[in-house]
This record gives structure tokens, sequence and C-alpha cells, in this order.
């Protein structure tokens, strides 16, 4: 009797764990991650670890851009059943790694990837070394100083997508915390379109109060955002939740899901109103994030309709002149892969801009540049730092400027430094660059020096940039304004030269830096500056040895030079003692030139010479100060045969 009773819980548990998990999968299917999240770690704390339930709670985390525990339960899932686990949760799990920065065993598992799914476009640019690639992402130290900053305007709920016309930015925004609706994904308002002043001063950007697009009927209780303006202004394209009539409530398709369409509103006066939806939408899959050609006959937007290649892909229409749409076109496996591919935007110049997740990237959505449009086979290219982070980063926003060195613009992310769940960020890449420009020379005779190779080292100590002066000993590097830089000058037989050099703010400006170099031979000598002993001693100190290097790059440079040592103390101490002081350093001196490969035959001699051989009057009873006794204490180098 106790076995059947047993046996009974055990199954009435089962059934209630059973139904738990499809709960959380039904608020799983409708997006509401929070509560599916919530009962898929009530399932696991009953003992439900199936993979099911680990891959599950990987996607919520996942799906919420919470890359650390993302990839926590999708390790657990790959350890449950690497082997018979669907590969697109490896692919999730390379992300969530790659947005933590673990590129290495990001790299691993897309070996693995690689191995099961060689036909992926995700991998199509897969490089082995891409570890270094990813390092180079993340150096925000580019050749031009790129600032960003997070706009005042933002709230602590959703806001992102930019677009800029006539004075004002247009985004969408959740903030609306008078709606009494939350979305279920993340449990904020619903998004409408927002409208804010912007007002670009000479040295600032000041932004007004942000409102709620002047609009009639654009704003519902349900989602719109992604904005794009005709150049006229006269038309808008906006993404909106698939509503039906009256706006009241939203249509969902078969399996109780509702889809994103786009539409088109006409300017009348100052009010947005008209409102159509666009033909090429449908009930079973999303339409939306609009963006336009530079000259307006092309509406780009993102789908996941039938036939597509990945997740979502970016496909555009022609506007016709009878204000009809042609059949969207895909705009393939260059830009889209099997991933997702979403926001995209057009600047003047035509360079296409867009969001992935299929591309290489440093993990979730990175904003990308492509030249697609005027060039069919091209391969597009990561903005990297600052522009991309391990987070979401979206809707890039470039502003037309007619100033040509100035390029400032907007993105979205949803990095941990904002205000918000997403934010929306001011970029400013203005090209302001300067000149580092001198020629070198010897210093002794002034003359112009040849073959003198200049280095750029930035503030971290990093080489840039290198060149060998000419005939004219001139050399020139373009920098970036702002910034601290040394410049050093290096010749065989010279000593070498450095020289720091402070960019201010002021474009094309021309910084001077003649670089003067010292000869380290003169009269049959090598001369360098002086090498000093602690008192008393003969070993060789390290600003001895840093000395002694330019006697033995000299050497180096002439392989049949022969050489003396002569060393010489001050008068201060006993006549014996000093001569045999003297020479223990010239002899510690030779052993160490030695030690650095240089032939113990091309040193004929290394003699100490004691106080016999003195300079100036500090001879033993000469009252000298310090300076005066110092010139005494010296070592010469003399060469013998070159």
């Amino acid at each position: 009797m106790k076995s059947k009773f047993l046996i009974l819980i055990f199954a009435l548990s089962s059934t209630v764990l059973i139904a738990q998990e499809k709960l959380a999968d039904k608020f799983f299917s409708n997006y509401r991650y929070l509560k599916a999240t919530e009962l898929y770690e009530e399932v696991l704390k009953k003992g439900d670890t199936s993979l099911h339930v680990l891959s599950r709670l990987g996607d919520c985390y996942y799906n919420n851009s919470k890359s650390k525990k993302a990839a926590f339960w999708y390790a657990k899932a790959l350890k449950y059943d690497e082997k018979g686990i669907n590969p697109e949760y490896i692919y999730k799990h390379i992300q969530a790694l790659r947005s933590l920065g673990s590129y290495e065993e990001a790299e691993t598992w897309m070996e693995k990837f690689i191995a099961i799914q060689n036909n992926d476009t995700r991998i199509k640019d897969y490089d082995p070394e891409n570890i270094a690639k990813y390092s180079e992402l993340t150096n925000s130290d580019g050749s031009n100083s790129v600032k960003i900053q997070n706009l005042p305007f933002n709230s602590k709920y959703s806001d992102f997508g930019s677009f800029v016309h006539n004075g004002q930015l247009y985004f969408a925004s959740s903030r609306n915390i008078d709606e009494k609706k939350l979305y279920s994904w993340n449990q904020e308002p619903f998004l409408d379109i927002y409208q804010v002043k912007v007002d670009k001063k000479p040295d600032t950007v000041i932004y007004g109060t942000p409102d709620f697009i002047t609009a009639e009927k654009v704003n519902t209780d349900f989602h719109e955002a992604s904005v794009a303006i005709t150049n006229n202004g006269n038309t808008m394209y906006f993404t909106r939740d698939n509503v039906g009539r009256g706006n009241k409530k939203v249509d969902y398709d078969k399996k109780g899901t509702t889809h994103l369409k786009l539409y088109k509103a006409s300017l009348v006066g100052e009010q947005w109103t008209n409102i159509v939806e666009l033909p090429f939408n449908d009930e079973v899959f999303s339409t939306g994030h609009p963006t336009l050609s530079p000259n307006n006959k092309q509406l780009y937007f993102v789908s996941d309709r039938e036939g597509g290649i990945g997740n979502t892909d970016i496909y555009v229409v022609d506007i016709e002149d009878t204000n009809t749409y042609s059949k969207p076109r895909n705009l393939g496996e260059q830009i889209n892969t099997e991933g997702r591919e979403m926001f995209p935007f057009i600047a003047k110049d035509s360079t296409f801009y867009f969001s992935s997740d299929g591309h290489l990237n440093l993990g979730f959505l990175d904003i990308f540049k492509s030249n697609i449009i005027k060039d069919d086979t091209a391969a597009p290219e990561n903005l990297g730092a600052p522009y991309n982070s391990g987070y979401d980063d979206f809707a890039y926003f470039k502003n037309d400027s007619p100033v040509e060195n100035e390029l400032t613009g907007y993105f979205s992310s949803n990095r941990p430094d904002g205000q918000g769940s997403d934010d929306i960020y001011g970029f400013d890449a203005s090209i302001c660059t300067q000149v580092i420009q001198g020629i070198t020379r010897n210093q002794n005779d002034n003359n112009v020096l040849s073959g003198v190779v200049v280095k750029l080292i930035n503030e971290v100590g990093k080489v840039i940039s290198e060149v060998k002066t000419g005939a004219d000993g001139s050399y020139e590097f373009t920098v970036d304004c702002d910034k601290y830089y040394t410049v050093t000058g290096s010749k065989d037989d010279f000593k070498d030269v450095q020289k720091e050099i402070t960019t201010d703010n002021q474009h094309e400006k021309i910084n001077n830096a003649d670089l003067y170099l010292d000869s380290l031979i003169n009269n049959s000598q090598i001369v360098i500056n002086p090498i000093f002993f602690d008192f008393d001693k003969s070993d060789i100190r390290t600003d001895a040895q840093y000395e002694l290097e330019n006697i033995v790059d000299v050497m180096r440079a002439h392989p049949k030079m022969v050489i003396k040592i002569e060393s010489h103390t001050d008068s201060r101490g006993r006549d014996n003692y000093n001569l045999k002081l003297s020479d223990r350093r010239a002899k510690s001196t030779m052993e160490y030139i030695i030690s650095r490969g240089i032939i113990t035959n091309r040193i004929e001699t290394a003699t100490g010479y004691g106080e016999s051989q003195l300079l100036n009057k500090c001879a033993n009873g000469v009252k000298c100060t310090q300076e005066e006794h110092q010139l005494n204490r010296r070592s010469y180098f003399y060469i013998l045969k070159e």
C-alpha cells in the first residue's frame, strides 16, 4: 500500500512539473521572458534538469541580453547533452561568451560549431586568428578620437532609435508610465514615438524636453518605433504592432503571436496624420525598422518573412512614382546571415549601416557598415569600439553635415553604464588632425642628418608610425587632436633622442619638432654620458649599463672596431687606492661589454689611471666643489681600429 502511495505521489509530482513546464513554454512563446524565467527556475528547483529547461533558461536571459546568466545556462545545457543539442544553442553560447570578453573559450566552441554547421552563413568569414581581431575591435584608440555621451533625455526605461529632421530628434521610448498596460517581455510600458528639440552650438548640443510626436493617431496603446522621414519632410515611415481597427487591440496569428508592420503618415500642417499601412506587410510575419535611400526611391526594412536567410533579414523595395511598391528583395548573403540583421540606416554618401549578431562581432548585436549599395560584393565592416561593446549596439544614425571633417550622430545600446534598459548615445567622431613635422640634424654642427629612423609613439607607449628620413632630413606625421605623443629619432653611431608633443583641438595645426642627434663618435672616441659607480665600488649600476649599451651598439655597427678603455677617479682618497679602484672599474666596464656579445680581443686594454690625469686644479688638498670633483671621475673609450 505504501509503495502504491509513493508511486501516486511521484506521478502527481511529475504531472505538476510537466504542467508548469508547459506554462513556462507558453509564456516563453509569447515573449514573456521574465515570467518564463521564474517558472523554469521553479521547475528546475523541483528536480527537472532536462535539456529543454536548461536551454530555455539560457534563451530567456539571452533574449534579454543578460550575457553572464545566458552563458551559465547554455554551458549547463551543453554539459548535459552536447551531442544532442540543437547547434543554434552552441552559437548563442558563443555570442554570450564573446559578450563577456571570453574570446578564447568562444573560439573553442566556434570550432565545434563549424564542425557541425559547416555551411552556415555566419561562418563564411571565420578565421582561426579571430582572437587578434577581437582585440583590435575592442581597442577604442582608433585613428580618430570618438567621444560618446549618454544623452541627458534618456529615462530609466527603454529609449532607442534616432532620426533627426528639421531640428527634431525622433526616438522610441517606453517612458509613458501613465500607460497601464505593460509589455510582458520586459515589464515596461509599451513603446511610443517621441520627439525632442536639438539645438547645435559650436561646442555642444542642447536638447529640449522630450514629448510625444506631434501627430494624430500615430501612438497607440501598443508598440510604435523606428522612424524614417523623406527628404522633403512630408512623409514618415514607422513601425507599429499589428493593431486592429480603432487601434484598441492587437491582431494575432494562429499561433497567438502578434507581428510588426510598417506604416506611413503624411505631414499636414504641423501634424502627422493620414496613416496608411504598407501593402507588403502580412499577418504571419513581421516587417519593420524602415530606412530610406538618399534619393528616397528605395525603402529598406527588416523582416522574418518566409524565404529569408536567417532569423531576420534586411529587404528593399522600390518606391514607384505612382506611390506603389515593388516586390521586396532580400539584400543577400553579403549582408544577411542565419542570425539577426536589424536596424538599417543609409547615410547621404550611400554607406549602408546595420546591426547584426551573425557577422564577426563582440557579442550580441554589433553595428556594421558596408558599401553594398555601390558594390554588391562589398563585405561588411565591424565599427568596433566605442560604437560596439559586448552588449546590444544598434540603430546607428549619422548626421548630414556640410562641414567636411564633422562626423556626429547617434546609436543605441543596452550596455550597463546607461540609465535604462536601452539608451541613446550621441557620438562625435569629427576628424580633427594635426601634423608633427621636423628636420633631423647633427647636434654638433647643425647639419641635416639623413637615414634617421623617426618613430611616433602614442600615450600608452605603442609605436603607431615610423619613417626614415631622406637627404633633406625631413619627417612628417598626421596625428589626432588632443593627444600626447613622443617622437624618437635613432641612427647608427648617434645617441637616440626623443621629444614630447601634446596636440590641442585646432584642426590642421602644424607642430614643429626638429630632432638633434648627438654623435657617439668624436675624435676617435666613443663619447657617452658619464657612467657612475657607487662609492668605493666597481659594480656596474643600471644607469651605467644603460649608457654602456651605446658602446655595444657602436661596436655592433662596426664589427672590426677595436677599442681601449680608460677609467679615472678624482683626487679624494689615497693615490694608490684610487689607482686600484679605477682599474677595477675599467675591468668591470670591459666585462659588461663582453657579456653583451662583444668578442674579448676587440677590447685591447682596460686600464685605470686613478687620479694621475686630473682635468682641473682639484688635486690633493685643494678645496673643490662636488661638480668640480665629478669632472675628474670619467671613462674614455678610444677607437684604435675601425
